[in-house]
């Protein structure tokens, strides 16, 4: 089995071809706190404290063959992440859904890249900046095509990753992990480290060396046909809750516990998962060929391409009416 070649079939296969839009939309569109724009002038103001301190919570859905997956997951956990930072979302679900596929229509994509954001918003006067009530929470979004972590190249070989040795995750007591925030620093730096070493990604532990997360993912590692992620300190990722369904649908057994960072180099397999980018294999952990074998293992390959496969066909999916222009 060989994995599935998704990028070039989003950018080829007719089912999947960008619709008809306004040239000014080329780049994407933007929605920025009751105002639809052209992603090239979207613009947030300076003193939002979403710019000054990163105070915000976030959230990414993807839109492939003109389906948004899983929205639903992805909108709760937005709301919870927002209750977890005392944010208010100024938007109702169902106004915040019609901004999105506004949003969608608007630049004309099946395959999509969909971000929004409430930040605290501005800074009142006085003693009411203690208050999270005093604030006005903005909202911002915007939509661009798809765009892969790991493209069809690096997904068919598997990346080679390193385990950051400069730099731990943010404890969950500083920063929440669960909710999807600004708070980035820790993985950036991992990234360039990565870089430095002439790796392709990075993954952070936490002080105790047991894996968190990678940047913008998940971590998976397979030993003995057995499937285990850590169970704290990171994101719950809705792609990681799929490769568990899915794992569950191949009868692939699975441990949602603490994983130490040795048991990552002694797997027999291993791979990210992300909204941006599905499933993507691990070929090498710190120079440290996975199995002995170059190149995705088979159970990687397998919930690979079911992953792919499974969205196709509608799974999960909740359709764009691109037939219905956009109300803006």
């Amino acid at each position: 089995m060989t994995i599935i070649q998704a990028d070039h079939i989003m950018l080829n296969d007719p089912a999947h071809t960008r619709v008809a839009h306004a040239p000014e939309y080329a780049h994407g569109s933007a929605f920025i706190h009751g105002t639809y724009v052209d992603l090239d002038n979207a613009a947030i103001p300076m003193s939002d404290l979403g710019f000054t301190q990163a105070d915000a919570c976030y959230d990414v859905v993807s839109v492939s063959k003109g389906y948004l997956f899983r929205l639903e997951d992805h909108l709760e956990r937005f709301e919870s992440a927002c209750r977890k930072f005392q944010l208010t979302n100024p938007y109702s679900k169902a106004e915040t859904v019609e901004i999105l596929e506004n949003l969608i229509k608007q630049a004309g994509t099946k395959e999509a890249y969909v971000w929004w954001a409430v930040t605290r918003g501005f800074m009142p006067d006085g003693n009411d900046r203690i208050n999270p009530q005093a604030y006005e929470n903005r909202f911002y979004a915007f939509v661009v095509p798809y765009v892969f972590i790991s493209d069809d190249e690096q997904r068919s070989r598997g990346i080679d990753v390193l385990v950051s040795k400069l730099f731990i995750r943010i404890p969950p007591k500083a920063v929440d992990p669960t909710a999807k925030n600004f708070h980035w620093m820790d993985l950036k730096l991992s990234l360039f480290e990565a870089q430095k070493a002439q790796k392709e990604w990075s993954v952070l532990c936490d002080a105790d060396g047991y894996l968190t997360e990678a940047p913008g993912s998940n971590i998976f590692l397979i030993k003995d046909g057995v499937l285990f992620t850590p169970d704290s300190g990171c994101l719950e990722g809705i792609t990681r809750k799929t490769t568990l369904e899915l794992a569950k649908e191949i009868g692939l057994p699975l441990h949602v516990e603490r994983v130490h960072v040795e048991q990552l180099l002694n797997a027999d397999e291993a791979f990210l998962t992300s909204t941006a980018g599905g499933v993507m294999p691990i070929n090498s952990v710190d120079d440290r060929v996975l199995g002995g074998k170059a190149g995705p293992g088979a159970l990687t390959t397998q919930l690979h391409n079911l992953y792919w496969t499974k969205r196709w066909d509608g799974w999960l999916g909740t359709a764009v009416d691109f037939d219905t222009p956009a109300t803006v």
